[in-house]
């Protein structure tokens, strides 16, 4: 059973949030809406200020969707209200990413400048080895930047490559000379 879950969610002041009769949760705030569709193994009921989870059986599956659906909710509700932010670091010598129109473009060390397509409600500006990446779904921020970071995952030696801001690289020592 989820602890997270059996408390009712409180609506954040300027945020509304509809759900549908097929399981779809709208919110709404001040930085856009978002919209999911969930499950109908857990019962989703608005109050006037609280949003309230239960599961509709006791089968395994509805009590660990849950308390992952409570969350999401709470994401939802965070970021209508405060985007999101990733910052990435890019470490290397001639390391860069640039923004191009709905792309963003790195120079990693490969022979050919990497792309990648810019997801529809985010946000990604590139400054002097920072790319921060903002938007209000907290799923498409967190695998955009995920998605950016694999294309040159930092690596032990020297700690070249693209990592997270809050991302500490364990460094090992190399090789010694003997002599």
């Amino acid at each position: 059973m989820s602890r997270i879950a059996k408390k009712p969610i409180a609506i954040p002041a300027g945020v509304t949030v509809a759900v549908s009769a097929d399981s779809t949760v709208s919110v709404k705030g001040k930085g856009g809406e978002l919209k999911r569709t969930f499950r109908p193994l857990i019962s989703i009921k608005t109050d006037s200020n609280t949003v309230i989870l239960e599961p509709k059986s006791d089968s395994h599956l509805a009590k660990a969707l849950w308390g992952t659906y409570a969350a999401h909710i709470r994401n939802m509700m965070e970021g209508v209200t405060k985007p999101y932010v990733k910052q990435l670091l890019i470490e290397g010598v001639g390391y860069r990413a640039t923004v191009q129109g709905t792309k963003i473009v790195l120079a990693v060390g490969f022979s050919h400048p990497v792309e990648l397509a810019i997801p529809a409600g985010i946000t990604v500006t590139a400054e002097k080895g920072v790319i921060t990446i903002t938007g209000i779904d907290k799923d498409a921020v967190g695998q955009f930047a995920a998605n950016v970071r694999a294309k040159k995952v930092p690596e032990p030696y020297k700690g070249k490559g693209i990592r997270y801001s809050t991302e500490v690289i364990r460094r090992k020592q190399g090789k010694k000379v003997v002599g």
